[in-house]
């Protein structure tokens, strides 16, 4: 009986690491040819990597919580036999190629550095557990997995997600308010004032060091590991940060018009199926406006010779930055200069509602050009935003809310918001700059500008 070893893939990211979330058999199971082996977080997406074997489950060589590297064995398959030309079946020369990104059924071709590549596990230990999920409750895989790590019952918690999804966070306060109703039915029992929860994984053999989870309990602190997302933010940022010479301005404007628009918007019936909002007039704006000052839409490109140059990109595929679960994602609209109004509006919708469900993949992050970062909906009047790598502006919208306003020599009530926005100072100067920002500002205060 042969035995086949499923190395981890590089899928189609040009990454070299990911964490295991969460296996879906276990040593024993049978599995066929593109059934769900795993699912993986990596520096963007969550991924399912489905089987390019038919057989029986051997060892899982990596446990869950592990960050393993690109080529790195992951699970044996005994008796494994293949499919040629499987949608997650071999390449031609007999490697696996392929991985589903969850929700999407995407395939993403590329398997990464092959032999010789290993984990950072020091021996691979196999799960002695099966994954357990709550019937009927919506939490993603590292939800429920914090949820196990806390001894918490999904089903018991309140969710808060706008999908109806239980969060992170509504995991973590269900196991703060179990801690204090223990305490109040154990008064005696004593209390650590601070200290850090550390759980092992269940297939983690006794020598491996223990996994920091968030504090949930009455400690004062909690220990975060920074992976993932946050890693990959944390990275992006300071990359920007301490390359890019950022400069930041902003202005007050009077959107009243803008809200207006918005609400004929709403009531027109062509748009019924369509979710309007204030953030579609800003997205009109700022494609505008960069039209009329195309470095706005450029990058600074540094050659291998020492030299570089600044590439004007006569596109716009537009970032919307959203805070999801996973942390913070810039998906872009591709080629959104080309796009009705209904078709920015439908474009908007689809990115917000992926990227809520946790469904945005890669590519849907890549090629962006300019970012636009909605900081309003958090009640914030303006920032100083860092730009999007690769990019040389971003553009942050505070809150629309009514504000004494001089009109006419008069003093009335109008709706007021705040377009700041930073820029690289390498590519854009102060003139640039500031033209830009008034001609977003322009636009909401008269829409009927776009119609030139």
């Amino acid at each position: 009986m042969s035995t086949q070893t499923f190395h981890l893939p590089d899928v189609g990211e040009g990454l070299t690491e990911a964490e295991i979330v969460q296996w879906r058999v276990a040593p024993g199971d049978a599995v066929a040819v593109n059934d769900v082996l795993v699912e993986i977080e990596t520096a963007k997406s969550l991924v399912e990597l489905p089987s390019p074997f038919a057989g029986t489950v051997g060892e899982l060589l990596a446990p869950e919580g592990e960050t393993v590297t690109v080529g790195a064995p992951i699970i044996t398959i005994a008796g494994a036999a293949s499919e040629p030309n499987a949608a997650a079946g071999r390449s031609e020369h007999g490697e696996p190629a392929a991985a589903s990104v969850e929700g999407e059924g995407a395939v993403l071709v590329g398997y990464g550095t092959g032999a010789g590549a290993t984990s950072r596990r020091k021996r691979p230990a196999e799960r002695t557990e099966t994954v357990r999920a709550s019937v009927g409750v919506v939490a993603k895989p590292p939800v429920r997995k914090l949820a196990r790590d806390l001894g918490v019952t999904l089903s018991d918690v309140t969710p808060s997600g706008p999908a109806g999804e239980v969060t992170r966070d509504d995991v973590v306060r269900h196991a703060e308010q179990a801690s204090v109703f223990r305490n109040i039915a154990t008064p005696d029992a004593p209390a650590e004032r601070e200290r850090t929860i550390a759980v092992a994984p269940a297939s983690a053999p006794a020598t491996s060091a223990p996994r920091p989870v968030p504090e949930a309990v009455e400690g004062r602190e909690e220990t975060i590991p920074v992976k993932g997302v946050r890693k990959a933010t944390s990275s992006a940022m300071v990359r920007s940060a301490y390359t890019a010479p950022h400069v930041s301005v902003w202005t007050d404007v009077d959107a009243t018009r803008t809200m207006e628009l918005v609400k004929r918007l709403k009531a027109s019936p062509d748009l019924a199926d369509v979710r309007i909002s204030p953030l579609l007039i800003v997205a009109r704006a700022v494609i505008w406006a960069a039209r009329r000052t195309p470095t706005i839409n450029s990058a600074w490109i540094d050659r291998e010779d020492g030299t570089a140059e600044i590439r004007v990109r006569n596109y716009v595929n537009l970032g919307i930055a959203a805070a999801t679960p996973r942390g913070l994602l810039v998906p872009n609209i591709k080629d959104a200069q080309d796009l009705s109004m209904r078709e920015l509006a439908k474009a908007l919708e689809k990115l917000t509602l992926t990227a809520r469900a946790g469904k945005t993949t890669p590519a849907d992050q890549q090629g962006g050009t300019i970012t636009i970062t909605n900081i309003g909906v958090f009640g914030m009047d303006a920032g100083t935003p860092i730009i999007n790598p690769g990019e040389s502006a971003i553009v942050a919208m505070g809150t629309i809310r009514q504000k004494p306003w001089v009109v006419d020599g008069e003093v009335r009530p109008r709706f007021v918001t705040t377009v700041s926005g930073s820029f690289d100072h390498r590519v854009i100067d102060g003139d640039g700059v500031s033209r830009f920002v008034a001609d977003v500002a322009s636009i909401l205060e008269e829409p009927a500008l776009l119609l030139d």
